[in-house]
């Protein structure tokens, strides 16, 4: 039996991975959950999994918790950053799976690579923020790192039909989002319910409207190249609306290997724990019958800046993905809290980028600096509008 602890438990990926948790019990367990402020929530996963370790956001939320649970629990709850770090790292866990959204994820993942567990990674900011320092140190404690992101775990499985030297192109697929269709005039008048609304994937706030920003397929460029160790010049997205090809590898003899797929996270979470067997889904297959229409188009750059923005701060290295990520957090909350316009998303990101821009990829303190600094522009940028 596989024992795994789970950080953001209580988002979209972290329930979809109690659900794989919950189809098969004789092969996983959970030792520790780690979640926010969703306190009813990881209560009732609490309840379930009997978790040996739990973490939430801050003292409140553990009272709170504590409120909510018998007596035997309340020596079992941490909060903060300590705390998610303590769940992470938890001595009887063989992985841990990184869900938690955003720049949070990025400490307690490192204590789990610290710490010599397996990761199962959805938290793409991780790479996005410190890709060499995180790739570096699973090399120096022998960590397996497994993408748990649809998009990436098609590349991880079609990297298996040939040898890392013979590729010549790594094809992210995006499936366009809402707006993909809509003019300029009509990006600057959408709102935070239109953006939320994908039409293929059940996802958290933040991570919707990265993808109607395109913002997110960004983030999963710089996530590749990090993780499969390949120059930002090998690879290409492309939106595919339908959702079916969830990603591509060309070789350099022009064999292009696809993974195909229905839309549901429950099947890459499942090959993440499995590795590298197949477990056996409670889930319909693909029909192919019903899906022959397949498209493909080149990504409007023009009106998605957000995905121009992310290869613009790969390029550039250093600490500007830690500082595109940290803007883009800022401007997407304050979007959703209607403090900025839609296509003001991408404006704040470019200035912010513009504004930050010192410090070394291969210092952990500089790339914590920069995120705190792009966070202070962005609030200010936004305040000041």
């Amino acid at each position: 039996m596989k024992t795994l602890t789970l950080l953001g438990s209580t988002g979209s990926i972290g329930c979809n991975v109690l659900e794989v948790v919950r189809s098969f019990p004789n092969r996983y367990r959970v030792a520790g959950l780690a979640a926010g402020k969703n306190i009813k929530k990881i209560a009732e996963q609490t309840l379930e999994f009997q978790p040996e370790l739990i973490s939430v956001a801050d003292p409140d939320d553990a009272d709170r918790l504590c409120k909510q649970l018998p007596i035997e629990f309340r020596d079992r709850i941490r909060y903060g950053r300590s705390g998610s770090q303590e769940v992470a790292a938890l001595d009887s866990a063989d992985m841990t799976l990184s869900a938690i959204v955003g720049a949070e994820g990025l400490l307690p993942t490192l204590a789990a690579i610290e710490a010599g567990k397996d990761i199962g990674l959805a938290n793409k900011e991780t790479l996005v923020m410190a890709g060499k320092l995180v790739m570096e140190k699973c090399k120096e404690k022998g960590v397996k790192l497994l993408p748990v992101d649809s998009e990436h775990s098609a590349i991880f499985q079609a990297l298996e039909a040939g040898h890392t030297d013979d590729v010549s192109k790594i094809i992210l697929t995006a499936s366009g989002g809402p707006f993909r269709e809509k003019s300029l005039r009509e990006l600057a008048q959408v709102t935070p319910e239109q953006a939320l609304n994908h039409p293929n994937w059940d996802m958290g706030r933040k991570i919707s409207i990265d993808s109607a920003t395109l913002m997110n397929k960004g983030l999963e460029v710089i996530e590749a190249k990090w993780l499969f160790d390949v120059s930002v010049d090998a690879i290409e997205v492309v939106v595919h609306p339908q959702s079916i090809v969830h990603s591509l590898v060309e070789y350099r003899d022009g064999s292009v290997i696809a993974q195909l797929g229905i839309p549901d996270m429950r099947i890459p979470i499942a090959y993440a724990l499995s590795y590298p067997r197949r477990l056996s889904m409670p889930l319909p297959g693909l029909n192919l019958t019903q899906c022959a229409h397949l498209e493909f188009h080149k990504p409007d750059y023009q009106k998605f800046k957000a995905l121009a923005l992310a290869f613009k701060a790969i390029r550039q290295g250093g600490v500007l993905p830690a500082v595109l990520n940290a803007a883009n957090e800022v401007a997407v909350d304050a979007f959703l809290d209607k403090k900025l316009a839609f296509l003001e998303i991408a404006t704040t990101v470019a200035t912010v980028m513009d504004q930050v821009q010192t410090g070394s990829e291969d210092s952990l303190a500089d790339i914590l600096a920069a995120d705190k600094a792009a966070r202070d522009a962005a609030t200010a940028l936004i305040a000041a509008a």
